[in-house]
């Protein structure tokens, strides 16, 4: 059987057709066949290299950064002794309202009509003072009094005319009549009075009986008639010294019952225990510092950076940054206290920040301008316990002792020791 030109031209293209695919998925099947070196070779992790940082010229400075609960400085409890009223305690005024301001000298509540005045001190009123009294509540009272300009004389630990007096010029700046002093005393002082005008009248009928004698025709002899004189002028005398001592005895006293002793002035009223009207039984408010403060709480490593007096600061939260200092340091159980106290702040500050929790920051250390400054990582020990950095120049890695200054905010400061050089700019390794 014959087959004919054109069909002879159909089979070869066809099977022209069939190698070219056949070559082709040979071709593709191929590229996809690896062997276990290449696979190795293509999932195996890259070649480890330093990552570097460069060398700073920076200032550095430490500090010790917390969060520390505000507060009104030194709260305490104001009680008033009572015992010596002759009335009951009666609050009649001047009853402080809560966030008030109580102040030295000034009247802090009003009992049975009389003030009761604030003064600063440590020793409480236990007793009422009077010309005569000796111990070292008087010292106080008289310390305080010359402190506030009242001139109360020697200060020492007698009451006398001049501590009277001063506390006389004390009720007055507060607004009210001074004490009285008890009505026996007041009696004593008129009694010696009248002794005193009847010691005169003595006096001078004795001189009057002289004169008479010397003036009778005759009479030489006046020792009785002197001697009258004598006894009267003497016995004026002895009225005039008991008068005095009467009055001085009589003099100003200070009520048990009319100052309180509070150990620093001004303080802010925290709370009030009384009310107008109503009778006074123990404590009649609580009272803190009129200045607020910060305390926040280190432990005995970070207390050792820290004395009193350094500056600090605390932020408002809203960038704000207010000046303190550290006001002092006391321990707490196995913590410190560091109590800061802000320089001055606005009466809106003031309220804002009242019972707040804020981040205080107390600078320790700093260096004097900038120094070389490396990554505390990049920072290594040599077998003699030196301090070293890896350098990378030129592609390769060398050892440069250093000497380690100031440390902070993750920043060491750093000094080529040796002939070894270290300059700003050169690249530190950090890690691989």
């Amino acid at each position: 059987m014959s087959t004919s030109p054109k069909s002879r031209r159909r089979v070869l293209v066809g099977v022209s057709t069939v190698a070219a695919m056949s070559l082709g998925v040979g071709v593709a099947a191929g590229s996809r066949i690896q062997s276990p070196e290449d696979a190795a070779a293509k999932t195996a992790p890259p070649k480890a290299s330093q990552i570097t940082v460069p060398v700073e010229k920076k200032a550095l400075a430490s500090k010790v950064v917390g969060r520390g609960d505000t507060s009104f400085d030194g709260a305490v409890n104001v009680r008033v002794e009572t015992s010596g009223l002759k009335t009951p305690a009666v609050v009649t005024g001047k009853v402080p309202a809560v966030g008030s301001t109580i102040k030295e000298g000034k009247v802090l509540l009003e009992i049975a009509g009389r003030p009761v005045i604030g003064l600063a001190g440590v020793l409480p009123m236990y007793r009422t003072l009077s010309p005569g009294s000796r111990g070292p509540d008087v010292l106080q009272l008289e310390q305080t009094l010359d402190r506030l300009g009242f001139d109360p004389g020697t200060v020492d630990a007698k009451y006398d005319s001049g501590t009277a007096n001063a506390v006389e010029q004390l009720y007055e700046a507060a607004g009210y009549e001074a004490p009285e002093a008890e009505e026996q005393l007041t009696q004593a002082v008129d009694g010696a009075d009248k002794a005193v005008d009847q010691a005169k009248n003595a006096l001078r009928q004795a001189q009057a009986a002289l004169k008479q004698a010397k003036a009778t025709p005759g009479k030489k002899d006046f020792t009785v008639e002197q001697g009258q004189v004598d006894d009267a002028a003497e016995n004026l005398d002895d009225a005039r010294d008991e008068l005095e001592d009467a009055e001085f005895k009589a003099g100003t006293p200070l009520p048990v019952s009319e100052v309180v002793f509070v150990k620093s002035l001004p303080r802010r009223v925290d709370d009030v225990k009384v009310e107008r009207g109503g009778v006074v039984n123990g404590v009649v408010m609580s009272v803190s510092g009129a200045s607020l403060v910060v305390t926040v709480k280190v432990d005995a490593q970070t207390k050792e950076q820290l004395k009193t007096g350094m500056a600090a600061s605390f932020d408002l939260g809203d960038g704000t940054i207010i000046a303190a200092t550290v006001r002092r340091i006391s321990r707490n159980a196995d913590q410190y206290d560091v109590v800061v106290a802000p320089k001055s702040l606005t009466a809106a500050q003031l309220e804002r920040l009242r019972e707040a929790n804020v981040r205080v920051t107390i600078p320790v250390k700093s260096t004097k301008g900038k120094v070389l400054a490396v990554p505390v990582a990049a920072l290594s020990a040599g077998s003699d316990g030196s301090s070293r950095v890896e350098v990378l120049r030129d592609g390769k890695v060398g050892l440069i002792p250093v000497k380690v200054g100031l440390s902070a905010d993750g920043f060491a400061e750093v000094t080529a020791t040796g002939d070894a050089k270290l300059t700003e700019g050169d690249q530190v390794v950090v890690g691989t």
